[in-house]
């Protein structure tokens, strides 16, 4: 059974699975690359659109005890019985502007992956998947690398507490509904 490293872009994901990698020395398995590798996606203006059933077929024989499946994907193409613990990085919407910014993404793509994180669309999605008892959310706004790292090697044995990622009434409270969801 895996770790899922999961949560909207810019969340940290990557980064906090090659730690949890190094330290556990698991082998991660990055979905995203797995489907640009096999050829089952198409380039649509800015986005990638990937054959999820294609995609967790091929998945259903590389995930194996010991490794860690990294993606925003994940919750749409792993099954409940290849996961151990599915930890779900979450980041205040205002804090992930500017890493899109950088990015390049166009006020589309940024309304789109930020209206995501303030729903809760992938977390709602891992935990509806995996189960509460496995599923695990983490706010990485003011939290280093290692912190994160240990929370989830500590969620491993049993020992975390969920944090409390709840964007949309940070939002409304700062009346900001119509910036993010104008129509």
């Amino acid at each position: 059974m895996a770790i899922i490293i999961t949560g909207n872009p810019g969340v940290g994901k990557h980064t906090v699975a090659k730690s949890i990698g190094k330290i556990l020395k698991y082998k991660i398995l990055d979905i995203n690359q797995i489907a640009l590798e096999s050829g089952i996606y198409e380039k649509n203006d800015e986005t990638i659109d990937v054959d999820i059933k294609k995609l967790k077929n091929i998945l259903k024989n590389k995930i194996k005890a010991n490794s860690i499946v990294v993606g925003h994907l994940a919750p749409y193409v792993v099954t409940k019985k290849q996961v151990k613990k599915a930890v779900i990085l979450r980041k205040n919407p205002y804090k992930l502007i500017p890493i899109y910014k950088k990015r390049k993404y166009s006020a589309k793509k940024i309304a789109v992956n930020v209206g995501s994180e303030i729903l809760g669309v992938i977390a709602y999605d891992s935990i509806k998947k995996f189960g509460k008892n496995k599923s695990y959310q983490i706010d990485t706004t003011s939290k280093s690398v290692p912190k994160i790292t240990k929370a989830v090697i500590s969620s491993l044995k049993g020992k975390f507490e969920n944090d409390k990622v709840d964007w949309l009434t940070l939002v409304s409270k700062k009346n900001d509904l119509k910036k993010f969801f104008p129509y």
